[in-house]
């Protein structure tokens, strides 16, 4: 019997939240990360490790949730704020029987990535999949209000973070297996609000193609997930209640997407159905059209 195409909210009610990057279980309605009727049969990611940034929420979980249904072992990174979220998370991971590790710390710092690798290691004895989902965004109408704080905070973590953890983590790494950065649709189109993080996820981008090029010859894939306007913690975090309200609804498809909708991206580039993709950008946008 054919199953019913879940059916997504096309508004959410004006909200805002005071800081960065933002708790899921204060947003209404509360983000789709997962559908009750995912199964996860066919256990694409089974004996596969994966670690997660900012697994504790939005995208992120949405993606750990599906990793682990697929079979794989997760880690959650995430800040000491997010702990709630990420125990939340955890449990959702345990009750369907899976494994989950929350570590929690600053991936602005070098050295916490390093203690990452050691803390997966010894817990999972592999690496696998390295999903880079980290982000903040201070958004401002103009070039002359970006603090250098707010810049200087945006670049450690959207960019310095991922790659000092990609660092860190593939040595471990080896042939089929696969990383795989947020980038965002801000990185081809522009914001005029979102300067400096756009310029963060530009850089995401060409990050994600050199280093495919780079590990080509060790098997390892590298690509990359560019959301449009997908209801996060942290778009109740960056905007006012007004602009909150109508997120999305520009978009040929209506309205805000959901993390559940890009949890098969990330799934596809994963395993060995995405085998053959790597150095390249998955578009998940409402419908907005990228032409590079």
């Amino acid at each position: 019997m054919k199953q019913e195409s879940p059916t997504f909210p096309t508004s959410v009610f004006p909200q805002t939240q005071p800081d960065q990057p933002g708790i899921e279980s204060k947003m209404n309605p509360t983000p789709i990360s997962y559908h009750e009727d995912y199964g996860g049969t066919d256990k694409k990611l089974k004996d596969k490790v994966a670690i997660i940034t900012g697994g504790d929420s939005g995208i992120g979980r949405a993606v750990a949730v599906c990793f682990a249904k697929e079979g794989a072992k997760v880690t959650i990174v995430h800040h000491p704020s997010e702990i709630n979220d990420a125990n939340e998370v955890k449990q959702m991971i345990e009750q369907g029987d899976g494994e989950c590790l929350l570590i929690q710390g600053d991936l602005t710092q070098s050295a916490f990535t390093a203690e990452v690798v050691t803390k997966v290691l010894e817990r999972f004895g592999q690496i696998n999949i390295l999903v880079n989902n980290a982000g903040v965004q201070y958004p401002q109408s103009n070039i002359e209000s970006i603090t250098d704080e707010d810049l200087h905070r945006t670049f450690a973590i959207n960019y310095f973070a991922t790659f000092y953890l990609t660092r860190s983590v593939v040595p471990h790494l080896t042939t089929g297996d696969s990383i795989i950065n947020t980038t965002s649709i801000t990185a081809y189109e522009g914001n005029e609000t979102l300067i400096d993080y756009s310029s963060t996820k530009g850089a995401l981008t060409s990050f994600t193609r050199s280093l495919a090029m780079n590990l080509a010859k060790k098997g390892i894939r590298v690509n990359a997930v560019a959301p449009g306007p997908i209801w996060t913690p942290l778009i109740p975090a960056s905007f006012d209640e007004q602009k909150v309200a109508g997120f999305g609804s520009n978009t040929p498809l209506g309205r805000m997407g959901q993390p559940v909708e890009l949890a098969g991206a990330y799934l596809l580039l994963a395993s060995e159905d995405g085998s053959y993709i790597s150095g390249a950008t998955i578009h998940v946008n409402g419908g907005t059209i990228i032409n590079s």
